[in-house]
């Protein structure tokens, strides 16, 4: 089977050079599958900087990079970088800074902040949280709009995942789907019912798509997991007391309809606000112009939407377990909310991989398959623009991971934390994530702690274990 350009347009990719480049290399790697081919050029994509010396991808990474042809003139960016605070500075890599320092001298941008889980991306770093006057950057939101964390807790003994492990082993396989794997009768949803899906071109044309993946999750660092909870503290919110619970956790996006309203509105800012080449992803619409109102409706749009995905995970697992969760708990990043500033004036938020932590507000931050996550409670700091991260954060990245890291290593490491996982591959392996507890160490002052979930059963994209070849 070979890739195509619908192949590559479900994953963010538009008609054009990039396109044609990204087929042609693919020749190179015909001996993966076709979702490792995907997830390997959607790397590129997402970062081609990273690319830019590889030995097969540089021609990609060119293509992608290459200066658009002003049509306009370039906005200039200020020449002072406006202060910011960096959370876990220690462990963030220098290009990461250097991304965040480029958005806080763009002429809308108020104010920043960078969360200890930081590092680089495209554009706005992962990790980043920038709040603008009136202006809303498609690529400060992300390619995965709205992707999110949804936690169902059940009153079941947390021994299960040892004493039924191949029950609930069976569970996760028969109810969820990844990456290109599609369930063959969708769950319609009342989301599909909404005014946007027929007022907005960009969502009418990708409805069909967007049916057809509903209650799926993507690839790479997305999941659904059975774990074991430790509530510490009373969460009145949500009439939780103290005490050990069975629960599932998962951790996906807005599919591929996120992805084409990003890329087609990023699309449309870079045409009307051309910036220097460093900034030119960090281009901006105006909430005051159609294309701004658009892009604000097409990305709440896309949010909801990832939340019915997850809900639809969770109403399946409970209906295949046979119980009635007694909470859900669910939070998301690469998103942009209209929030008010210490003045009261209206701000425009972007967290991208970062998390709402306003006071009060409930969240989870999750670790690695193999290492524990958290439910935390917000603080409601000004100083990170209200935000915290939204997980432990990468320290290698997905090349680096499969070059260095064996899988015999990887194993021991699972069979140590007494973690089984279904899918998965050595670019997700512990190993190449930060020390979790250092990064909740470095935003004590963001979140409070009310309770710690450990993966036991792990469920990501395909079916096979860490099965590359030493």
């Amino acid at each position: 089977m070979k890739l195509t350009g619908n192949d590559l347009k479900a994953i963010g990719f538009t008609e054009g050079k990039a396109m044609g480049v990204a087929l042609k290399l693919a020749e190179h790697y015909s001996a993966l599958t076709i979702q490792e081919q995907l997830a390997l050029l959607q790397n590129v994509l997402q970062d081609p900087a990273a690319y830019r010396e590889d030995a097969i991808l540089a021609p990609l990474s060119a293509a992608l990079i290459a200066p658009v042809v002003a049509t306009a003139e370039t906005v200039s960016l200020k020449e002072q970088i406006l202060p910011y605070r960096v959370y876990g500075a220690e462990a963030i890599e220098a290009g990461a800074i250097k991304q965040m320092e480029t958005a806080m001298r763009l002429p809308v941008t108020v104010a920043g902040a960078l969360m200890p889980d930081a590092h680089q991306g495209y554009g706005l770093p992962i990790g980043g949280v920038l709040a603008t006057d009136n202006a809303v950057i498609p690529y400060g939101v992300g390619v995965d709009i709205g992707c999110r964390m949804c936690m169902t807790l059940y009153d079941l003994p947390a021994s299960l995942p040892v004493t039924d492990k191949d029950r609930l082993k069976k569970v996760l396989v028969d109810n969820t789907r990844f990456g290109r794997a599609t369930f063959q009768k969708p769950k319609d949803n009342a989301i599909f019912s909404r005014s946007e899906f027929s007022d907005l071109q960009i969502a009418r044309e990708l409805k069909d798509r967007a049916w057809q993946q509903i209650g799926s999750s993507g690839g790479g660092n997305h999941f659904v997991e059975f774990g074991v909870v430790e509530v510490t503290q009373p969460v009145p919110e949500y009439n939780l007391k103290p005490g050990t619970y069975l629960a599932l956790l998962s951790h996906s996006g807005s599919r591929g309809f996120g992805a084409n309203v990003a890329r087609h509105y990023t699309n449309i800012a870079m045409d009307v606000c051309r910036l220097p080449q460093e900034a030119r992803h960090l281009a901006w619409l105006d909430l005051n112009t159609e294309a701004g109102q658009e892009y604000w409706l097409a990305m709440n749009l896309a949010g909801d939407y990832a939340s019915a995905c997850h809900h639809q995970i969770h109403e399946r697992v409970a209906q295949a377990l046979g119980e009635t969760p007694l909470a859900m708990i669910e939070n998301h990043h690469n998103f942009a909310w209209k929030e008010k500033d210490a003045s009261g004036n209206e701000i425009i938020v972007h967290r991208k991989g970062a998390t709402p932590a306003g006071a009060g507000v409930m969240g989870i931050i999750p670790g690695s398959m193999a290492t524990p996550g958290f439910i935390v409670r917000g603080k409601g700091e000004a100083a990170s623009v209200n935000s915290a991260s939204h997980g432990a954060g990468r320290v290698m990245s997905r090349t680096k991971a499969k070059d260095t890291l064996h899988a015999k290593d990887v194993q021991t490491f699972l069979a140590k934390a007494g973690v089984e996982v279904i899918g998965s591959g050595l670019d997700e392996a512990p190993m190449a994530y930060k020390d979790i507890r250092q990064v909740m160490e470095s935003q004590k002052d963001l979140v409070d702690v009310l309770g710690s979930f450990m993966p036991k059963i792990v469920r990501m994209c395909g079916d096979e274990g860490f099965d590359e070849v030493d």
